[in-house]
């Protein structure tokens, strides 16, 4: 017996595909029998599983489990929630050494996969490709292993209220936060925690639907805010939180209805956080702004520029010994008092505690930031063969320039105008271009060094490509 995946479902971070097409119910159960094979080689032998709200999940959760035991590994399902709450439930039990969580993130409705720990660390890159080698050649071991179902939700929720020890309660309760769970995953775990949360909260959309039927479940498109702001104006509340499908990448408005991005966040919990702990290290991946990392300095941490993917970030947190990390995309990572693992959820308490310890409301910490002025995210379509060929061809091309190139992921150049990027996408035939500046002029003449660039290399910065 082997197994062949579809060539496009092994992935960079992750495996994912559209259900029925690409990948399905055989899919998982390899995965299980590889997944397996390659922990108890490793020394261990128990696995947990979770599944989100996707229509599709309870088929794949039952194949994979099959897989998992009839390569001799244990399981402990822990039933439908957030992807942080797997890794919760991996992190914090002493006889769990792997876990999996099916999951399609912030796909459409149509499209499953799978986000995979192994032994404490993401499992990624070549051991997704090592996955699909042991089940292309059909190598994976037999064994006969047990199946129980434990309850964690309530732990978990436990555990990351933990996140306000210390804080003046008055100041906590005098709080009124704004919740959208986009029907996603983490609606039963969103309304306990919110329950046993000081303050009032207003939370939309907790029951779980993997239609999406509200919005879709993309905290980084601004429209699909659009109801959080609405429940922010109509309540008047402090700020809102919103997740994405899975529970594992936060967005956030400020009262005013202000969009709060990703580095704007990690400035917001940087702050609060070294002041508890100076001199700590936190990471923040290529597309994020300036303003950032100078925040960071100013507040006495050490800022570091790392490659884009949540994966990639963990392992430079493994590294560096930092206390925290984020991405553009929402992925914040708190090591401090925590595990050091993506979880939006916590993430919200997180904001709620800087709010209150920094005596200062959400609003008044984004109106503090500077005005930074940028692109979106532009991304747009390269053949495969090219897209890492044509970052090479700029680095080369400006390698005897006196510009200031960052060549960490892709290319991330600084001016007397500000900064642009260029980088491949690691997961699709993209790439991805953004630029910063402090006026529309600057921006414009960067925008401009990026037309030039691509030019160069026989590219334009034509057809927008999606998610």
């Amino acid at each position: 017996m082997s197994h062949q995946f579809h060539p496009t479902v092994l992935r960079e971070y992750d495996i994912r595909g559209i259900i029925g097409e690409t990948i399905g119910p055989d899919d998982a159960r390899a995965i299980g029998r590889a997944f397996a094979s390659l922990l108890k080689e490793a020394g261990g032998s128990k696995v947990a599983v979770g599944y989100d709200g996707r229509v599709s999940s309870p088929m794949l959760e039952h194949a994979l489990v099959e897989g998992l035991t009839m390569s001799g590994c244990d399981v402990v399902r822990i039933g439908m929630g957030p992807t942080p709450m797997l890794y919760y439930a991996e992190a914090s039990a002493d006889d769990i050494d792997g876990g999996i969580q099916i999951t399609g993130s912030h796909n459409p409705a149509n499209y499953n996969g799978f986000k995979m720990v192994f032994q404490g660390r993401p499992f990624y890159g070549q051991d997704i490709l090592t996955l699909g080698k042991i089940s292309a050649e059909g190598v994976w071991l037999d064994g006969a292993g047990s199946v129980e179902q434990r309850d964690v939700m309530n732990d978990y929720v436990t555990r990351m209220l933990e996140g306000l020890a210390g804080i003046d309660p008055e100041r906590l309760a005098s709080l009124r936060v704004g919740w959208d769970n986009g029907n996603g995953a983490a609606g039963p775990a969103l309304e306990l925690l919110a329950s046993r949360l000081p303050g009032e909260h207003h939370l939309l959309y907790t029951d779980v639907d993997g239609n999406f039927p509200n919005h879709h479940p993309d905290p980084t498109v601004e429209e699909n805010l659009d109801d959080l702001k609405a429940l922010v104006a109509e309540k008047n509340l402090d700020f809102g939180i919103a997740f994405d499908g899975d529970g594992d990448r936060i967005g956030a408005v400020d009262g005013e209805g202000r969009v709060i991005w990703g580095d704007q966040l990690l400035m917001i919990y940087a702050e609060d956080l070294l002041a508890m702990e100076p001199g700590a290290t936190i990471i923040a991946d290529v597309k994020a702004s300036r303003a950032l990392y100078e925040h960071i300095a100013a507040c006495g941490g050490v800022p570091v520029m790392w490659k884009t993917g949540h994966s990639l970030i963990k392992s430079k947190m493994k590294e560096t010994g930092s206390s925290l990390a984020g991405e553009m995309s929402g992925h914040v990572f708190f090591a401090h008092q925590y595990y050091g693992f993506d979880d939006a959820l916590y993430a919200g308490v997180r904001l709620i505690a800087a709010s209150a310890r920094l005596g200062k409301s959400v609003t008044e910490l984004r109106g503090g930031m500077p005005a930074m002025i940028n692109t979106p995210e532009m991304r747009f379509q390269v053949d495969e063969s090219r897209k890492f060929a044509a970052i090479d061809e700029v680095k080369e091309r400006l390698s005897g320039s006196d510009s200031d190139v960052d060549d960490t992921d892709g290319v991330r150049v600084t001016n007397d105008d500000g900064w642009w990027l260029l980088r491949a996408s690691n997961t699709q035939d993209v790439l991805v271009a953004r630029a910063e500046s402090e006026s529309e002029e600057g921006l414009a003449r960067l925008v401009a060094q990026i037309d030039e660039q691509l030019e160069l290399s026989g590219l334009e910065r034509g057809a927008q490509a999606g998610h």
